[in-house]
């Protein structure tokens, strides 16, 4: 008689990834399906916990890391978060650099998981809403603690092995519970890393799927667009800038999602969907919902997007400043 089969994880590094696939019904009954990738599930809360473990894991294999090494990051937060569950169980020591305005949440928890965490004042910026120039501040701090202390930079915005981390996981786990029937892709752009790789990954296996990058109303450079809203709710997104790592030879057009639309999506996934989620999720699904309804893509058609975070990584605003 043999023993019976286990299933147990060696470490939270195995909680990453595979997370599944919602169908938001609720919220769009149809024509066409709307689905969602549960990324709030990952351990550290975010879909960043890919890319840090990604990173990380690439920059050991490369010998640019060495075991125990000091890692330095700016983040938004959530990169840091998934850093710092990395740095937790690999044992490398980690400091973040932050900006003020991004949720203290976000702090709390990276210290909570061994980080040292350096928040710095907003240029331009209010709580709630980080510009281009509050992150500029961020970084500057953390490349003087790089020279002061020869920590491993991670730098997400640089590192091609952020995009690389969704192209060799994110986006085959879609195609995969899909069972191929997928008709177009839509992501929030940030660093670019989610919507690069997955885009990269799913135009590979079908050059037929639809690519839309999504972007705060306002701040719209990928569209080619004057920025005239730097301050929005979506932390962690439209910097104003196009990042680094974007390239449009996989994006077939950008939809944009104001602050009203993405708090809208963000009450009804918790209303209607039973999903408590951070506000790039409430944009990637008003954007999936006015992608769907435009009638582009034909007849039922599956849209997939992605639940970027937990809400719990945000203090709840009960009344808006564009709230009546």
């Amino acid at each position: 008689m043999g023993s019976p089969q286990t299933d147990i994880k060696s470490s939270a590094l195995e909680l990453i990834g595979n997370t599944p696939l919602v169908a938001l019904d609720r919220i769009w009954p149809g024509p066409g399906r709307l689905l969602a990738k549960c990324e709030f599930l990952n351990p550290g809360s975010s879909i960043k916990d890919r890319s840090s473990y990604g990173m990380i894991k690439k920059a050991l294999d490369s010998g640019k890391l060495k075991p125990g090494d000091p890692i330095l990051e700016v983040s938004s937060g959530n990169q840091g978060c998934g850093l710092a569950l990395v740095c937790a169980v690999l044992g490398h020591p980690l400091t973040v650099t932050m900006s003020k305005g991004n949720s203290p949440q976000r702090a709390t928890m990276m210290r909570a998981l061994g980080a040292k965490v350096e928040l710095i004042d907003q240029v331009e910026g209010t709580p709630g809403n980080v510009t281009l120039a509050d992150v500029s501040a961020a970084e500057t701090k953390g490349l003087e603690l790089v020279k002061e202390t020869g920590a491993f930079y991670v730098d997400q915005f640089n590192n091609d092995n952020n995009s690389c981390s969704h192209e060799e996981t994110t986006g085959p786990e879609i195609w995969k519970q899909t069972g191929g029937k997928i008709d177009a892709f839509l992501a929030t752009v940030g660093t670019a890393g989610t919507f690069m790789g997955v885009s990269r990954y799913l135009k590979k296996v079908n050059p037929e799927v639809k690519c839309f990058a999504v972007e705060p109303e306002g701040a719209q450079p990928i569209q080619g667009c004057e920025i005239t809203k730097p301050l929005h709710l979506l932390q962690g997104s439209g910097y104003g800038a196009v990042p680094r790592l974007f390239k449009f030879d996989t994006m077939d057009e950008t939809l944009s999602v104001t602050d009203q639309e993405a708090v809208e999506y963000k009450r009804l996934l918790g209303k209607k969907e039973g999903l408590y989620l951070g506000y790039t999720s409430g944009a990637n699904v008003a954007a999936a919902v006015k992608l769907l309804k435009s009638g582009v893509l034909g007849k039922d058609p599956v849209v997939v997007t992605v639940l970027n975070d937990s809400g719990l990584k945000y203090p709840e605003i009960l009344k808006y400043p564009f709230e009546q």
